[in-house]
């Protein structure tokens, strides 16, 4: 009689562990589907503004130096820079009195 009990004890808890388990799985893939479906609209969002993600990327930046509590360096694109480009090299011709030709930029 209480190796029937204990038994059906046993069986309830197991039972009542892969019911534990199942819900788990069923809340770690639902997760796991919202998480993808956020991904896909900033995905989206980035693709049709470039600007986005760069704003994106320099918060990471932001967050990381943070935590680590350094500086990180990072070039710039030069397409960023490429509207500034006409203005620095006329500056650079006035100073140097070439009329053409390249001349280095240097960013400080």
């Amino acid at each position: 009689s209480s190796r029937v009990l204990w038994t059906l004890a046993v069986t309830q808890l197991s039972q009542a562990q892969a019911e534990r388990e199942r819900r788990a799985k069923i809340i770690s893939a639902q997760g796991e589907f919202e998480a993808s479906t956020r991904y896909s609209e900033a995905a989206s969002i980035f693709s049709r503004e470039p600007a986005a993600l760069q704003l994106r990327y320099l918060q990471t930046l932001t967050e990381i130096a943070a935590e680590k509590n350094s500086t990180i360096l990072f070039p710039l694109p030069m397409d960023l820079l490429s509207a500034f480009m006409p203005k620095l090299g006329s500056v650079s011709k006035q100073q140097t009195g070439e009329a053409s030709g390249t001349q280095p930029i240097a960013m400080v």
